[in-house]
């Protein structure tokens, strides 16, 4: 099992992704102001970290607040994965809810239609959307690879019991993919008592991912017994 374990970095600097391919990590989720979660990153530092040749998976999300987007912003976040796709990513991570908190069929189907060839994951969207089981049933049926989730919880390790549920029901039709407070001390845990497979996390010191704690956290994965 530990050689299947990964790490995703989510990155907010060309900084940041540079420590976090340093530090081991599998794979990157590329963002701007991670001050209100995470924004869309520019075109000029999506073609810089995809080439850096580590998978790079972009965020998908024109502005911070709800998950609710009127059609000018779908339009936008359409052009954004055509741009992604065209510069070479690995993937894109996407989300969209309703305003009574459902998943929204029509957005996402939209955006996972644009993004057909690439790695697709559904964001924490999930966190704040009702009927979290009926949701992954949704996700799954839409065609999303991978879920990042802190299993509606404040941190990874605090929704370890709903993050179960959803790997069990999950039942390898897609990947579930922990995140939200993850650190070297707590990731091997989360995946163990999860059965997670892959897990996300900033790993920041100052402000920018850090390469020793990217490590750190790597290696506490491949470290047995834990």
């Amino acid at each position: 099992m530990k050689d299947e374990l990964k790490l995703e970095v989510c990155c907010g600097d060309m900084l940041s992704v540079r420590a976090a391919i340093e530090g081991g990590a599998d794979r990157i989720e590329l963002c701007e102001a991670l001050e209100v979660d995470g924004l869309t990153p520019s075109a000029e530092m999506m073609e810089s970290a995809i080439s850096l040749g580590t998978p790079v998976q972009v965020l998908i999300r024109p502005r911070e607040g709800d998950f609710v987007y009127d059609e000018d912003e779908v339009e936008g976040m359409v052009r954004d994965i055509r741009l992604a796709k065209r510069l070479g990513a690995n993937g894109v991570v996407i989300g969209a809810l309703k305003p009574d908190g459902s998943i929204d069929e029509g957005i996402v189907r939209r955006l996972v239609e644009e993004a057909k060839g690439l790695s697709i994951t559904f964001h924490r969207a999930f966190d704040v959307c009702r009927e979290p089981m009926k949701a992954l049933e949704q996700i799954v049926a839409l065609g999303c690879h991978r879920l990042l989730t802190s299993g509606q919880a404040s941190s990874a390790e605090q929704g370890i019991p709903l993050i179960k549920k959803l790997v069990e029901q999950s039942d390898g039709r897609l990947i579930i993919m922990p995140g939200a407070g993850v650190n070297q001390e707590n990731a091997r845990r989360i995946l163990s008592e999860t059965g997670a497979h892959e897990i996300h996390g900033s790993l920041r010191k100052d402000g920018h991912t850090d390469a020793e704690l990217v490590r750190a956290t790597r290696n506490s994965l491949t470290t047995d017994g834990a």
